[in-house]
């Protein structure tokens, strides 16, 4: 699920985008930064949605090898042992995912290849004929079969890689965040009546999660001038250009959570930033960040401007 470090990157894109096209309606980039968030979630239906077809492509696979000219045993008795899977028939009558399929328009026609692609590759592996060979099979052995089709059939194919990178334009940032969904759906889905087994959710508590994320976002731009001035004061052995607007971003966000958030504890704040800056921003970036906050961080103490609720938050 989304943890508070994703739903700062996610902000930080948001931002980003604000002032790469100049500002604009602030309500309107709020809106798309809420969307960014439903966008993981979107993603993740179409993943469960893809696991499934791979699933179900095993009917349309032994219907192809009983018109075969020439039959094996194999093909006359196919082993459709995979159709009958408890967390596949378990999800079929979850009603947020069919629910959710119909919200998204969730269908795979646009990429007939690839599902077929992806079943060859699971129908070839030792570990699909091992399933089929097994015998008393439990809600875990059935599992275990999805989380090899989604590991390690899925997540390795690159035409499986390019369609979710062509259709969810932040696919390489949320890709860890889907992983965590996914498995989060493989420890829920733990009983053989379907109605108790639950989809992930996208964030641990959505309502105080939406409160942080849309707050950070709106102090950041309301206060955009006072802070960019905090920071042009502690860089001025530095060239503007020479700073990277990524950098000035993190900068911004790590003064907004000082002096706003008065429940999140600075050190949280900084070591939050810094490791983003790690993937978001240049090699150097980590300890000039480190730097230029800690010399803010001293001046915002010196003119109480840091009112953390509760004891060792400041330190």
């Amino acid at each position: 699920m989304l943890n508070r470090r994703h739903l700062r990157v996610k902000v930080l894109q948001a931002l980003y985008a604000y002032h790469q096209t100049g500002g604009g309606d602030i309500k309107i980039q709020e809106e798309n930064l809420l969307q960014s968030i439903d966008k993981v979630f979107e993603m993740y239906i179409w993943m469960l949605s893809l696991i499934s077809e791979v699933v179900n492509y095993a009917d349309t696979d032994a219907t192809e090898r009983s018109n075969k000219h020439i039959k094996t045993a194999e093909d006359l008795k196919p082993n459709l042992k995979i159709l009958s899977n408890r967390f596949i028939t378990s999800l079929a009558e979850n009603k947020e995912y069919l629910a959710a399929l119909k919200k998204y328009k969730v269908e795979w026609s646009f990429e007939p290849e690839l599902t077929k692609t992806l079943f060859i590759i699971l129908k070839n592996s030792p570990e699909y004929a091992e399933y089929l060979a097994m015998t008393g099979d439990t809600i875990q052995t059935d599992k275990d079969i999805i989380k090899f089709i989604f590991k390690k059939v899925i997540l390795k194919s690159p035409l499986a890689e390019q369609v979710f990178e062509d259709k969810f334009i932040f696919w390489p940032v949320d890709k860890d965040v889907l992983q965590a969904l996914i498995a989060k759906t493989f420890k829920n889905f733990a009983f053989d009546e379907p109605a108790k087994n639950k989809l992930a959710e996208v964030t641990g508590n959505w309502e105080e999660d939406r409160e942080f994320i849309v707050d950070l976002y709106e102090k950041n731009i309301r206060h955009d001038k006072e802070y960019q001035q905090m920071i042009g004061e502690k860089t001025q052995n530095w060239e503007p250009e020479r700073i990277a607007m990524m950098d000035t971003l993190l900068m911004k966000m790590a003064i907004t959570e000082f002096i706003n958030f008065t429940s999140v504890p600075v050190k949280v704040t900084i070591n939050e930033y810094l490791e983003i800056s790690k993937e978001f921003s240049t090699p150097k970036s980590n300890s000039f960040l480190n730097g230029i906050l800690d010399k803010i961080l001293i001046e915002l103490k010196e003119q109480k401007k840091i009112n953390k609720i509760g004891r060792g938050l400041i330190e």
